[in-house]
């Protein structure tokens, strides 16, 4: 009797869920990059995959039905129920609070707000490096948490933030700084500013929710002697945007202390302006056989005791018919 053979059945399609990998994979790119400039392994990124969701589907769990379940996590992650277990009783070494915000920014919003460091017009003021009272020294020491002057210094210089005059004074030259370069701070903001993006955006598409803000201005076929004009021209609107939002902010401060109780609850709000920009015509994934460098063929070097060594047994390893 011929044997039956059963068809297998592939996973029913599901828009949604096609499209929820299609957009996890435009946000794991980015992040694969900084995994490789830093270091970081697959196996490492997974395990904190892992380890992150059963804790995000533990909070979950615990919201919607008020008590923890194993069970219930590991049917919501796919993990096995011991690999659960195992996470839950392991100790939570994530921050436990989210970042400040960054010292070089702080020093910065202080130079332009604290009158102590200001012109009579509401100016920053031209500061001298070192010094007891109204200097850099100063605003360092008071706003940045410890780094040191010297190192701040340079690193405001850096990113263009300052302006290093004769006579050993310092002027201020912008008011948002645009950290650059792979260091444990600049990685650190990374992770807060795209998650605040990706709770706004997940935010938006729950119904019950309150929308949050979230706009995109987009040129498709920007044309490239214009692009340094535009960036330039962005920068300048969004360094103006995010002033008056940093001014609202300390006016909403000011009548909070005013108004509300320490002991009342209170929330983390803000806004963020990036400016992104990216080659549509160049390809980014280098595919197998696409010439993109030459590469020189190795040749093995041979010592001349193996020289004499070859030349001796060469007849007799001859072909046939060949002298």
């Amino acid at each position: 009797m011929p044997k039956t053979i059963i068809p297998h059945n592939p996973r029913p399609k599901d828009p949604l869920r096609d499209a929820t990998n299609a957009a996890l994979k435009q946000v794991v790119d980015p992040l694969v990059d900084l995994m490789f400039d830093a270091g970081v392994t697959v196996h490492e990124f997974s395990q904190l995959v892992r380890e992150r969701a059963v804790r995000a589907a533990a909070r979950r769990v615990v919201r919607e039905s008020g008590r923890e379940s194993k069970s219930r996590i590991a049917i919501l992650t796919g993990l096995p129920r011991s690999e659960v277990a195992r996470i839950l009783n392991s100790v939570d070494i994530s921050h436990k609070k989210r970042l400040g915000q960054h010292p070089a920014r702080k020093v910065l919003a202080a130079w332009f707000e604290s009158p102590r460091f200001l012109t009579a017009n509401g100016e920053p003021a031209v500061l001298p490096i070192f010094g007891r009272r109204r200097s850099f020294e100063q605003l360092v020491v008071t706003h940045s948490g410890g780094i040191p002057v010297r190192a701040m210094l340079d690193e405001l210089t850096q990113i263009d933030a300052i302006e290093r005059l004769s006579d050993q004074r310092v002027r201020a030259k912008s008011r948002v700084p645009i950290l650059t370069g792979l260091t444990g701070s600049g990685v650190a903001v990374i992770g807060e500013r795209t998650r605040d993006l990706l709770d706004t955006l997940t935010n938006n598409l729950r119904p019950t929710a309150t929308p949050l803000f979230e706009g995109t201005a987009l040129l498709s076929n920007a044309d490239p002697e214009f692009v340094s004009l535009i960036r330039r021209e962005i920068a300048e609107q969004g360094e103006s945007f995010i002033n008056s939002a940093n001014a609202l902010f300390s006016r909403s401060r000011i009548r909070q202390n005013r108004l509300i109780a320490n002991n009342a609850k209170k929330c983390r709000l803000g806004v963020t302006v990036y400016y992104f920009q990216d080659d549509i015509d160049s390809a980014k994934d280098v595919r197998p056989g696409t010439p993109h460098s030459h590469r020189t063929n190795l040749r093995r070097q041979h010592r001349p005791a193996d020289r004499k060594r070859m030349a001796s047994v060469a007849p007799h390893s001859a072909p046939p018919g060949r002298s």
